[in-house]
């Protein structure tokens, strides 16, 4: 029903992802942001928002919280309430916010590596350590170190853990198990999790996301997330996004810093845009991620012809897709460089997202159109082949 394949031009439109680097015929294939059309419903209601023509600032209404609400409870099962809701511009933002509300400058936040950047500057830039709890390699996936994680959480000084699920960049979807083990374990050691939830939607056939706060009464009460319909829909610049907790204490602490911060309001597309989505657009989404699954599909037969030395990782939620290079004997940095300069094809290396447990690692957007995808790898491999 929706045309996944049609080529949209976007360069020349101020995009952060084909305007950041000069040249006309780079293949952007880094930053996480899609090249396909928003959902029609999306499209239209904002369409007939800007036939009005006076943008000024913007309430936030009941029919807001009402789609949050019918959308988690209907796709995942959990149960939301109005009061815990404080919407915001962006999950990172939303991050900085609550770490600054939760944890004193000095302590410390544990993050699961490789991470996503962003993770460690907001961190950094509330005063915070971060601590690296790395993800333990299986096969063509990662899993937790139980152990590692538990004696990073012992440590008095660390407050929070920062979940990412789905895990950028490993593509992890984490089971219900895993989720209650992992709070299990915060709770021995009074450590509140945060958890970024902004991939949510972005589900591979047979598997599950089950948001942190759902999987228990107990996850539920020792957690915050953050989570946003803009990565799902594409809809990223329109900025809006929401932290979702129980605790009446943390919220309003972390609602009094969203108001420091000056991240409390946000612009008239934004509630608009979300409303569409989660009320109107779930059959788009589903087809969106039946497409997504096929073009990693046939990134793995690509690779399995023309680059068979590089292994590329299970791909279970994101568009995310996390490849080991570390057959080619060439750091990620200058492997990245090279497929810039040489290919012109843009793709992230993986010391990005953690130098010590990001290197020998790229990072691949995979959500654009296939034949895109498909001459972003050939010029991939080209270079690739003439190490």
């Amino acid at each position: 029903m929706y045309n996944f394949d049609q080529q949209i031009t976007r360069r020349g439109t101020n995009s952060v992802k084909w305007d950041e680097t000069d040249g006309n015929d780079i293949i952007p294939m880094w930053v996480a942001d899609m090249d396909f059309l928003a959902a029609p419903a999306i499209q239209k209601a904002l369409e007939e928002r800007v036939k009005h023509g006076v943008f000024g600032y913007t309430i936030v209404t009941n029919s807001y919280y009402e789609a949050i609400i019918s959308w988690f409870s209907r796709r995942h099962q959990w149960q939301i309430e109005n009061d815990w809701i404080i919407y915001t511009t962006g999950v990172v933002p939303a991050i900085s916010a609550v770490i600054h509300a939760l944890a004193m400058p000095g302590e410390k936040v544990l993050i699961q590596s490789p991470a996503y950047n962003c993770f460690f500057s907001s961190i950094k830039n509330q005063g915070c350590e971060v601590v690296e709890a790395p993800l333990k390699r299986e096969g063509d996936s990662y899993v937790m170190d139980w152990g590692d994680f538990e004696a990073k959480c012992s440590d008095e000084k660390t407050t929070l853990f920062l979940l990412c699920n789905p895990h950028n960049p490993s593509g992890r979807v984490w089971t219900k198990d895993e989720l209650a083990k992992i709070n299990d374990i915060c709770l021995r050691h009074n450590v509140i999790v945060i958890s970024d939830e902004i991939h949510c939607e972005l589900i591979m056939p047979d598997y599950t996301f089950t948001p942190f706060a759902a999987v228990n009464e107990a996850c539920q009460n020792n957690s915050i997330t953050l989570n946003s319909p803009t990565k799902n829909f594409n809809i990223a610049g329109l900025q809006i996004a929401n932290i979702i907790c129980k605790n009446p204490t943390w919220r309003r602490r972390v609602n009094r810093v969203v108001n420091i911060f000056e991240i409390c309001d946000v612009n008239p597309f934004g509630p608009i845009a979300l409303e569409a989505a989660y009320n109107e657009s779930e059959d788009w989404l589903d087809e969106l991620n039946i497409y997504l699954n096929n073009n990693y599909l046939a990134l793995k037969d690509f690779f399995k012809t023309e680059m068979p030395q590089l292994e590329v990782l299970k791909l279970e939620g994101t568009y995310l897709v996390w490849v080991d290079i570390k057959r080619l004997g060439i750091k990620s940095k200058i492997l990245a460089k090279r497929l810039l300069a040489e290919g012109h094809v843009f793709i992230n290396s993986g010391t990005l997202y953690s130098k010590d447990f990001g290197e020998g690692y790229l990072r691949i957007n995979i959500a654009t159109p296939r034949a895109t995808m498909l001459e972003g790898l050939r010029r991939m491999a080209k270079v690739v082949k003439a190490l």
